[in-house]
């Protein structure tokens, strides 16, 4: 029972942020709402903090595979549990993915044939851009920026470390200055909004593998092929996987020398 609670409350957590945060995204597009990043960014923060809110009791709302990564390094769950959450993760972000499809299926063939866009082309970047992330942000103009891969590894990776390290200083219970734990969700999906806002202009700011390669395979599928890479190396596996899976991992080692400090100051206070 308690492997399926775990499923189920990381399947619908992570189905709840990639539906709100890709379908903002997929209704600027569609609709040209010109909703600016700070809105979009505020639009996946409150996604994050109601998916935590919904699902922390089921599974503690890991809902990120870069979480589950750190979690793991910590010692504080096995192999068979990190899989599970895993598979629930991206199960949930590519059923995310399909549902927008079908809620937004004509309206994205109308803006394909109004723009005359053929799905697959390079032209299609624009739309599928609402599931999977590209790096520039394809929504910036060219002449403005220039984002090599390392460049988008690493912010990709500093994203996600700010974020779990964060997350760990909110939540552990070793943390005696932490705030209502009632209250946590909501700072947490502010600091996603505000590292949004940062990183977004760069790679649209993925921090999460399962948010990212899920719907990108979805897209993929769905016919957009080729053009839901944002290269041509799989540079996507290298910046939006192994990026947030690393700043994951080296969050989880700060955070250990961080609680050994603790440890030892309350040692020496007696």
């Amino acid at each position: 029972m308690g492997l399926k609670k775990d499923f189920f409350g990381e399947l619908i957590g992570i189905f709840v942020i990639v539906f709100f945060g890709c379908g903002s995204v997929a209704v600027t597009i569609l609709f040209s709402l010109n909703l600016g990043l700070f809105q979009i960014a505020i639009i996946w923060g409150i996604a994050v903090t109601i998916a935590i809110y919904l699902s922390r009791h089921f599974s503690g709302a890991h809902l990120n595979p870069a979480v589950s990564l750190a979690i793991l390094i910590l010692k504080r769950m096995n192999l068979k549990k990190f899989s599970i959450y895993i598979i629930a993760q991206f199960i949930g972000a590519f059923l995310a993915a399909f549902v927008l499809y079908l809620l937004f299926y004509d309206s994205i063939s109308h803006y394909e044939s109004i723009h005359g866009i053929i799905r697959g082309s390079s032209e299609s970047i624009k739309t599928a851009m609402m599931f999977g992330e590209f790096y520039p942000n394809p929504g910036i103009q060219k002449e403005l920026i220039t984002v090599t891969t390392w460049n988008a590894f690493v912010a990709e990776g500093l994203g996600t470390f700010l974020l779990v390290i964060i997350i760990f200083l909110l939540t552990d219970k070793n943390i005696k200055s932490k705030p209502n734990q009632n209250i946590v969700p909501i700072f947490i999906g502010l600091t996603v909004s505000l590292i949004i806002c940062i990183i977004a202009p760069l790679t649209q700011a993925g921090i999460n593998p399962a948010r990212d390669f899920a719907p990108r395979l979805f897209s993929m599928i769905a016919g957009w092929g080729d053009r839901a890479y944002p290269d041509k190396h799989y540079g996507f596996i290298t910046v939006y996987i192994l990026g947030p899976l690393t700043g994951g991992a080296l969050a989880s080692i700060l955070f250990s020398v961080i609680l050994k400090l603790i440890k030892s100051s309350a040692v020496d206070s007696n």
